[in-house]
């Protein structure tokens, strides 16, 4: 579009004021600036859309048509912009969130009613996958990772930190020997995972003042397979809390060993994309997450 919304408001201007002074006035610019806004204008179109006399000025045919355009346009414009005060002010639209399967059953399920009735005019779409993802591939606005990150070409918002610990079932313990050091693990069923080996790391130190690489007897992908096969009493198993909070309040999972357990932390991140730029949902959503989770922690 050659026409710039300058030349169009001054334009109008003009014609509601009935002066190029007036106009100068209302819009906060000088005489000689409006002038020329609408000799550009009329160049542009190659019509004249007022005749001036010393007295008075008197929009043209051409000017009357063009007229009716240009207050449509510009009211268009400001109606766009009224649009995005009210998104910013009540936020609104598609939200695509990702996240491991299990920070999303734990996690995220139990507060999305509630966030659901602060903002209903964001539409949420929950994804999960237990590995990392590529955002744009997969379509998403945020997505939640746990552990250290190693991607630089994404923004992160540091959510939270869950704690690691070793956990057996009541039943399992009843039926397997007492646990009274980690030299005792040998003897009993562990269950690691097959894809992250890291996580096969637990929270108890080595000869060498390591962390303790433990040799699973059954492994899974994921963390809530793993999970359910301790509460089902198939095994020890090392989960972060913010899978396993109420399984322990509960008397479910009980921890191993908590006396001689390394406090390891793991970082709760969510992560968007560095030339993303930070949408009302968006923000609204990392603010109320990072809320829940530090209550939920």
């Amino acid at each position: 579009m050659k026409t710039t919304l300058e030349e169009l408001l001054a334009f109008v201007t003009v014609v509601d004021s009935h002066s190029i002074t007036h106009a100068a006035s209302k819009l906060n610019q000088t005489v000689s600036g409006i002038s020329r806004a609408l000799s550009r204008l009329e160049q542009k179109l190659e019509t004249s859309l007022l005749n001036r006399t010393t007295r008075r000025l008197v929009l043209t045919e051409e000017g009357q048509a063009f007229l009716v355009h240009a207050r449509k346009i510009l009211a268009s414009v400001d109606e766009a912009e009224d649009q995005m005060t009210i998104r910013r002010q009540q936020p609104s639209g598609l939200l695509r969130v990702n996240a491991a399967s299990p920070f999303m059953i734990h996690t995220i399920v139990p507060i999305i009613g509630e966030f659901r009735r602060l903002y209903p005019q964001i539409e949420l779409e929950l994804n999960t996958n237990d590995h990392f993802i590529d955002l744009l591939e997969h379509k998403t606005d945020i997505a939640i990772r746990i552990g250290e990150l190693r991607d630089s070409t994404l923004h992160a918002r540091h959510l939270g930190s869950s704690q690691r610990r070793a956990l057996a079932s009541p039943e399992y313990l009843k039926n397997y020997p007492t646990i009274t050091c980690t030299d005792d693990l040998t003897s009993h069923q562990l269950l690691g995972f097959t894809q992250i080996d890291k996580l096969n790391e637990w929270p108890f130190s080595d000869d060498n003042g390591h962390l303790l690489h433990i040799t699973p007897n059954l492994t899974a992908s994921s963390g809530e397979t793993l999970r359910q096969l301790a509460l089902a009493g198939e095994g020890i198993v090392c989960l972060s809390d913010f899978m396993t909070h109420k399984d322990r309040l509960q008397g479910a999972l009980i921890e191993i060993l908590p006396q001689q357990t390394v406090k390891v932390m793991q970082p709760i991140n969510a992560v968007y994309y560095r030339n993303t730029q930070l949408s009302a949902r968006i923000t609204c959503f990392l603010d109320f997450l990072s809320n829940r989770i530090k209550i939920m922690l």
